[in-house]
């Protein structure tokens, strides 16, 4: 009896002392819990943070359970917890709060490490801003001269006062329009084009050296004046040549239509190189908005670029693209947002010239523009040039420099060129006496010393005339827009054997060419009976020119009937005309040109085809046109006994 009491002691006292083992665990747990929120928050901030959660008695005392809930307070930041827990909920309870504190201790690592970060950051941004601003002190306060560039400052202010007097052609070049010699139709027409409430876009043709350039310039000017035309007083005249204007692809220059500048691919200004923003570079046709754009030699012009440029034209705008470019993009300027959301306006008056033919010209571009055609200058221009050029010079010329100039040239700016060689030498040849103030004298010795340096021959190889002569004929031909004669001389041999004769013509001439040799055959055949099959002909184009297109068929007939015939024809007279071969004169196009070229050549008589009676210019003096419809009737005009 006395062994149960006893066993029962053992047990009781095993309990015990396990509970008190257990509870010192318990104790030492939560210690260890409360040193790991003193690391996060700090032991001072601790007890501020138990003081205003009433978990500070808690924290300080030695009951286990007041210890829990005081834990539980900080663990959770919840100041409501109250009930003691149960002895046996404490180890659940202490395994949420490590959860939680884990959860802390992961949070606070993580904080901590971006908080370093920033630091760092912070830290870099502020070095560089302190760096920039040691900088930008720096260069203010140092002096960014030396010797050496003080020197060369020096040497372009001293460069900026020396001035030379304007070149002798932009001096000579007409101040208005009423200085334009040989072009008054072609001044009234454009006018009227461009000096209209509803202006044209312009196509200038004509030879080089006729004044289409300072016609362009001088309209707009003129333009202004009219209270009807759409120009304002300061409404600029832009001017490029179509033959030098050169434009990337790939959009990255386009001096004519504008271009994006990349700051990734091409570099930046420094306020836009940090934030990648592109700036659109505006082109000439934004520069020439609200006045004319003139484009020589537009038929150079690059083809892609040409149909870019009619896309403007139609939308009077200009579009940016480019896709480094963000809309949503902070930091982009207002102007730049409004060129690549509503682009640049390009409202202008195109006004083009060239020296090509009218059917070398873009058909899109001749559909949407007015065509004005520049004449070519006569002798008798090239004289009234001369003689207006000279008395701006203040020179006195000797009365036959004029017409010696008119020899060499048909073009004003190199007749105003040759002159002001002479002057110069006139000048020279004065002494040091000589100046604007004085009238230099220019002599036919100057003209032909200018001449003779610059190896110019007359613009007129020969003068037409003389005695009637057998087998030889006068066509015209036009190129570059300037007429000229061509001397066409034919020989006829009996063959040596019936029906297999030869004929021969230029290797030079082409195929249209040829091919009137042989309408001549059949017209000839027609008239006289002879069969051309029995003689060999030999055609020939005096001076190796190129003779292409039919307008040489009623030359080249007339040059074969006379040496077929024997019959001598006039030396004066020259013909054009594509003949058929039913013996018809056709309608060939250079008229105009032609005629002034044959009354240059010192012609007397031009005969035409009858169709191009309309083409025929008036006004000529000294020059007789007579229209024909057949062969026969050429013949007996140009036959000597006429």
């Amino acid at each position: 009896m006395t062994r149960l009491p006893r066993q029962q002691a053992r047990l009781k006292r095993n309990a015990l002392g396990e509970r008190l083992r257990d509870e010192a665990l318990l104790k030492r747990q939560i210690k260890v819990l409360f040193g790991l929120l003193a690391n996060i928050y700090g032991a001072e901030k601790l007890v501020v943070k138990a003081g205003k959660l009433d978990a500070l008695t808690g924290m300080r005392s030695d009951v286990l359970e007041e210890q829990v809930v005081a834990l539980q307070k900080l663990a959770f930041e919840d100041p409501t917890i109250e009930r003691s827990p149960a002895r046996k909920d404490i180890p659940r309870i202490i395994e949420r709060v490590q959860d939680q504190l884990a959860d802390m201790i992961a949070r606070k690592w993580v904080e901590d490490r971006i908080e370093r970060k920033i630091a760092e950051r912070m830290q870099e941004r502020h070095d560089d801003y302190v760096r920039e601003i040691k900088n930008q002190v720096l260069k203010e306060d140092s002096d960014p001269e030396n010797a050496q560039t003080l020197k060369k400052y020096a040497m372009l202010e001293k460069m900026e006062t020396r001035k030379i007097a304007r070149s002798a052609l932009e001096y000579l070049r007409p101040r208005s329009l009423k200085e334009v010699v040989g072009q008054d139709a072609a001044v009234r027409a454009l006018l009227a084009k461009v000096a209209s409430p509803y202006p044209q876009h312009v196509l200038l043709y004509g030879p080089p050296g006729v004044g289409k350039t300072t016609v362009a310039r001088l309209v707009l000017e003129e333009a202004k004046k009219i209270g009807c035309s759409v120009f304002a007083k300061d409404a600029p005249f832009v001017e490029v040549d179509g033959a030098t204007l050169r434009w990337d692809p790939r959009e990255a220059t386009n001096p004519l239509l504008g271009s994006v500048h990349d700051p990734i691919y091409q570099g930046a200004r420094r306020d836009f190189a940090e934030s990648g923003v592109p700036e659109p570079k505006l082109g000439l046709v934004t520069e020439a908005h609200g006045g004319v754009l003139f484009i020589d030699e537009i038929g150079e012009l690059d083809p892609i670029l040409q149909n870019k440029l009619l896309k403007v034209m139609e939308d009077k705008r200009v579009t940016f693209d480019s896709s480094y470019y963000d809309p949503d993009q902070p930091g982009v300027p207002k102007y730049i947002r409004k060129l690549f959301k509503d682009g640049a306006p390009a409202d202008f008056v195109l006004i083009g010239a060239t020296t090509a033919q009218p059917e070398d010209i873009s058909p899109a571009f001749r559909s949407r523009c007015a065509e004005v055609y520049f004449e070519p200058l006569t002798p008798e221009h090239i004289v009234a040039i001369v003689r207006a050029a000279a008395k701006r010079l203040r020179a006195k010329m000797e009365d036959e420099v004029p017409e010696i100039v008119s020899e060499y040239t048909i073009e004003g700016r190199k007749a105003v060129g040759i002159l002001a060689d002479a002057y110069a030498l006139a000048v020279y040849d004065s002494g040091a006496g000589a100046g604007p103030d004085k009238q230099v004298p220019i002599t036919k010795d100057h003209i032909y010393q200018v001449i003779q340096a610059g190896r110019l021959v007359p613009n007129v190889p020969q003068k037409v005339g003389g005695p009637p002569v057998v087998g030889r004929a006068f066509g015209l031909g036009v190129w570059n827009y300037v007429g000229s004669t061509l001397e066409i001389e034919a020989v006829t041999f009996e063959a040596g054997e019936k029906g297999r004769g030869t004929l021969r013509f230029n290797e030079s001439a082409g195929s249209m060419a040829k091919d009137s040799v042989f309408n001549a055959a059949s017209v000839i055949r027609q008239l006289t009976g002879e069969d051309l099959a029995n003689y060999d002909v030999h055609v020939n184009v005096v001076g190796g020119g190129r003779v292409d297109g039919p307008s040489a068929g009623l030359a080249v007939t007339l040059a074969i009937w006379s040496s077929l015939q024997r019959k001598p024809l006039r030396q004066d007279v020259a013909v054009t005309g594509e003949v058929s071969i039913q013996g018809k004169v056709k309608a060939v196009g250079g008229i105009f040109e032609k005629v002034y070229g044959a009354k240059q050549s010192g012609v007397k008589m031009v005969i035409l085809p009858k169709e191009n009676e309309k083409d025929v210019p008036r006004g000529l003096k000294g020059l007789s046109v007579r229209l024909v419809e057949t062969v026969e009737e050429a013949i007996r005009l140009v036959t000597a006994d006429n």
